[in-house]
């Protein structure tokens, strides 16, 4: 098999970490808040930004990211994209890690995605409607 290339953007699951943040307090009323926030606050060392400073690939799931405003999270997007972050729908990315048909699992997958994700506000941007992403 032939090396691959780092800037193809492949997720590998035996070299790929999660990134989770912006963990809001306003959410504390949900069941076992404290508990997410004490395993969010064990998985979580950097940023993005951080994580591409040490020299990591770093993929962004945008439909799972959020912001106070929409530009907000619009630009937040666009300077992780600048800095070198790959952008994926959490579709793209489980399908990455996946592989293909031949995952022991593939089954079970194939019905989380078969729902589709909701609709996150981010279609415009990939219509090239944003300038911050052209």
């Amino acid at each position: 098999m032939a090396a691959l290339r780092p800037s193809l953007g492949r997720v590998l699951p035996g070299s790929s970490i999660l990134f989770l943040c912006d963990m809001q307090e306003k959410f504390r009323h949900v069941a076992y808040f404290p508990q997410i926030v004490s395993v969010a606050a064990r998985m979580l060392k950097n940023t993005a930004l951080d994580l591409l400073d040490r020299g990591l690939q770093v993929h962004v799931v945008v439909d799972a990211c959020s912001s106070r405003s929409q530009v907000d999270r619009l630009v937040a997007l666009a300077r992780m994209r600048q800095s070198g972050a790959f952008l994926s729908t959490s579709e793209g990315l489980i399908l990455q890690l996946v592989g293909d048909a031949a995952h022991p699992r593939f089954k079970e997958i194939q019905k989380i995605i078969k729902e589709p994700a909701p609709d996150s506000g981010l279609l415009g941007l990939f219509q090239g409607q944003n300038p911050l992403f052209r």
